[in-house]
C-alpha cells in the first residue's frame, strides 16, 4: 500500500511517500514559499534535486507534486496512491485517525481559531488533494492525540470550570506524533513501556513526560504557543503583559497575537529564530544571542526538573527535533545544566552524533549518569503513514 504523508502549512507542503507496511520511503521533500517562486526540494535514493517554480497556492503545489511522482516513475498513475495521511495540529478532543469527509472538513474549519497559523494550511492541502485525487482516501492524524492520556489534574487550567465545560478550555499538548514515534523507538530499545522525558527541540519546542508509554504531561497547552520559548513563539508569559502593551502601543489582540507567535522567542530577543544563525551570533559574542540561548536552555531544564519530580524511575531523557538532533553546542550546554540531577555529558559521544556525522542516534551521557540521555531522530511522517495504514488495512 502506497501512503503519502503530508504536512501542509500556510505557505508550504512537506511530503513523504511510503510503501507500507514495509516502511519503505520512496520519495520525500517539500514545496516552500507558496505565493511566489516556490522552493521545490525532492530527495529520491539520497539524490537531491532543488528547483524554483512559480506556485501560488496549495492546489498548484499538489499538482507539482503529482507531476514529480509521475515524471520520476514513483507512481504509474494516480490510483497508485492508496491513501494520504495529513498532520493536523489540533484535534480539539478527537484522538483517533479519521477518514476525511465533508463533515470532518467543516469541523476543522470550525476549530481554525485554535490554530490560526497552521489550520488554514491543513484545510487548503486537504481540499487540493480532494480536487486532484478525488478517489484517494484522506486521513486526519492529530498532533494532540498522543496526549489524550494526560490526567485531568494536569490538563485543566485554574480558571472557572465553566470555561472547560462550555468551550473546552484545557491543555491539549502538542508534538504528539513525534512523541508517539520516539516512545515506540524507546520501547524497542528498552524492551518495556518506558518512563521518559522527551525534549522535542526545533523551531517549535516542547517537553513531554511519559509514564509507562503514556503521556502524562506536556509543556504546550491549549495552543502550541505555551511552555517553552521557541524560535518565534514566546511560550509562558504573565498574561497581564497583554492588556498593558495593547494600551501602551495602541494594538488590538490580533496584532498582539501575531507578535507573540511570529516575532517573539529567540527572534524577539536576538533577532534570529534559527539555531544555526543564533550559534553564529554567539560565536561573535553577541550579548543578546547569548542571553536568548541561556533563556532557552533555562526554560528547557525547568521543565526537565519539573517532570523529574513527576515521574518515578526515569528510563531516559530523549532529545529530538532539528536542534535536539543536530545542535552539538546546544546539547552540551543543556546537559551541563543537568549536573545537579547527576547527569553528565560524554563530550566525545555528543560531538559525533548528528545528521552530519556517521551516526545520528546514540547516548550522549556517561555510563555513570543517573539517567541516560539519548539523541534519536524523530520521524513524524513515518508515524503518520503507520497510523494511516493501521486505520485502513
Amino acid at each position: 500500500m502506497k501512503i503519502l504523508s503530508v504536512n501542509a502549512g500556510s505557505s508550504s507542503l512537506k511530503f513523504k511517500l511510503y510503501n507500507m507496511p514495509e516502511e519503505e520511503n520512496l520519495i520525500y521533500g517539500y514545496i516552500d514559499k507558496l505565493g511566489q517562486d516556490a522552493d521545490v526540494k525532492v530527495i529520491i535514493n539520497n539524490q537531491i534535486t532543488q528547483t524554483q517554480k512559480p506556485l501560488y497556492n496549495h492546489e498548484e503545489a499538489v499538482q507539482c507534486l503529482i507531476e514529480i511522482l509521475l515524471e520520476n516513475k514513483i507512481i504509474n498513475n494516480l490510483e497508485d496512491i492508496n491513501a494520504i495521511g495529513h498532520r493536523i495540529v489540533n484535534g480539539a478532543g478527537r484522538y483517533k485517525p479519521e477518514i476525511i469527509d465533508e463533515n470532518i472538513i467543516k469541523r476543522l474549519e470550525n476549530i481554525t481559531i485554535l490554530s490560526k497559523v497552521h489550520m488554514p494550511g491543513h484545510i487548503a492541502g486537504i481540499k487540493a488533494f480532494k480536487k486532484l485525487l478525488p478517489n484517494t482516501k484522506q486521513v486526519t492524524i492529530y498532533d494532540t492525540a498522543f496526549h489524550h492520556t494526560i490526567p485531568t489534574e494536569n490538563y485543566l487550567y485554574p480558571v472557572p470550570i465553566t470555561w472547560y465545560q462550555k468551550y473546552g478550555i484545557r491543555k491539549f499538548g502538542f508534538h504528539g506524533i513525534s512523541c508517539k514515534y520516539i516512545t515506540g523507538q524507546m520501547e524497542k530499545i528498552l524492551n518495556k513501556k518506558p518512563n521518559l522525558i522527551i525534549c522535542h527541540i526545533g523551531n517549535g519546542a516542547s517537553v513531554t513526560a511519559v509514564e509507562e508509554g503514556n503521556s502524562i504531561d506536556n509543556s504546550m497547552g491549549f495552543t502550541a504557543n505555551c511552555g517553552l520559548m521557541m524560535g518565534t513563539r514566546c511560550g509562558d508569559i504573565d498574561y497581564s503583559i497583554l492588556p498593558y502593551i495593547m494600551k501602551m502601543e495602541n494594538k488590538n489582540i490580533d496584532e498582539i497575537d501575531e507578535i507573540l507567535n511570529k516575532n517573539s522567542g529567540l527572534k524577539g530577543i536576538s533577532g534570529v529564530s534559527d539555531n544555526r544563525d543564533l550559534e553564529k551570533l554567539i560565536q561573535e559574542n553577541n550579548e543578546l544571542a547569548i542571553t536568548a540561548n541561556n533563556m532557552y536552555i533555562n526554560k528547557i531544564t525547568d521543565f526537565i526538573a519539573k517532570y523529574y519530580l513527576k515521574l518515578y524511575n526515569i528510563d531516559a531523557i530523549v532529545l529530538c527535533g532539528g536542534v535536539g538532533e543536530n545542535a552539538i553546542n546546544f546539547r552540551k550546554k543543556l546537559i551541563n545544566k543537568l549536573k545537579k540531577l547527576d547527569i553528565h555529558l560524554d563530550e566525545n559521544a555528543n560531538n559525533n552524533i548528528s545528521k552530519f556525522s556517521k551516526t545520528n542516534t546514540g547516548i550522549i551521557t556517561t555510563k555513570e549518569s543517573k539517567i541516560p540521555c539519548y539523541v534519536i531522530p524523530t520521524d513524524e511522517e513515518l508515524m503518520i503513514a503507520k497510523d494511516t495504514y493501521e486505520l485502513l488495512k
